[in-house]
């Protein structure tokens, strides 16, 4: 399938370069590293930038590059750890922004177009059909009740868009799925456009109950879910959840499913008290974890 040359080009008038760099002591770079490579999306002509949260945590200095040529320097002004946004803003007026669509009208089989920056200068387009639009959960205590996975890869670093066939955008696209089948998968514009006023003043969505958080990597496994590893000084971490503890229970309640566990988790906010039961060497174990916030744990330094 070929995407309109001519739309193409004026999708790319919103696409930015972001290059990060992040302090050594900012505990995201264990994971991710102390310079991160992004890419954003122009949502307001007034230089708001929406991309994905793991190219800007932690940022010491953000640096943005437009398509001919022009530099600025941004700053974070919101970020979702939830869902996994953040937005972006840069003193230039008069930029190209995208056409913020409604990802709710999204449906299987729909052509998209996506749009990465790889380099400064070098902007990236691939094409394809969405081919689920659903639940999404992932090891990082991670789930959406709507995410848009699509047959196009994703053609640059994170945070690029995903667009209709009309050019609008309804999706940040978040990461390659499988290098195999070649999918990705895209946020929903929609967290954006339905909080964005709260983003904007708040820096965060404030209207959302907060979560409690563990830090630990769950996979999924024929017995149930399992610790797969802990983040570093993280509550799980504090509290003895140990890498290879199959999660048995959270405050009684059986844990059969990742699903399950997520859920049973963000009944709680940060501060309360959580007692898991893990199998561990054959033995049932009991640990007690005070649920922690993500944003704060991750906060800019």
């Amino acid at each position: 399938m070929d995407a309109s040359v001519e739309l193409v080009k004026h999708l790319l008038r919103s696409v930015v370069h972001i290059h990060t760099n992040v302090s050594r002591e900012h505990p995201s770079t264990r994971i991710l590293g102390d310079e991160r490579l992004g890419t954003g999306v122009i949502v307001d002509a007034s230089g708001l930038i929406l991309t994905v949260n793991y190219v800007v945590m932690g940022a010491q200095s953000i640096d943005v590059a437009f398509q001919k040529g022009r530099k600025a320097k941004g700053e974070i002004i919101a970020q979702d750890f939830d869902i996994g946004l953040a937005l972006v803003r840069v003193k230039r007026q008069g930029l190209t922004a995208a056409v913020v669509g409604a990802a709710d009208a999204v449906e299987r089989s729909q052509e998209v177009v996506l749009l990465g920056a790889m380099g400064e200068q070098e902007r990236r387009v691939t094409a394809g059909v969405v081919t689920y639009v659903g639940e999404f959960e992932a090891q990082w205590e991670y789930l959406l009740d709507r995410g848009i996975v699509s047959n196009a890869p994703n053609p640059g670093y994170g945070g690029g868009g995903l667009f209709t066939m009309t050019g609008q955008l309804v999706g940040t696209v978040s990461l390659n799925l499988n290098e195999i089948s070649r999918s990705s998968l895209a946020i929903p514009v929609d967290f954006y456009r339905e909080h964005r006023d709260e983003m904007v003043r708040y820096g965060r969505i404030v209207s959302r109950p907060r979560r409690a958080w563990l830090g630990v990597f769950a996979h999924v496994i024929e017995e149930g879910v399992v610790v797969a590893g802990v983040v570093p000084d993280g509550p799980g971490d504090r509290g003895g959840l140990q890498e290879g503890d199959l999660i048995v229970s959270l405050n009684a309640q059986e844990v059969g499913s990742r699903r399950d566990l997520y859920m049973n988790l963000w009944r709680h906010e940060p501060g309360e008290p959580l007692t898991f039961e893990v199998m561990r060497d054959n033995k049932v174990r009991r640990c007690e974890v005070k649920g922690g916030d993500r944003a704060h744990f991750f906060r800019q330094l």
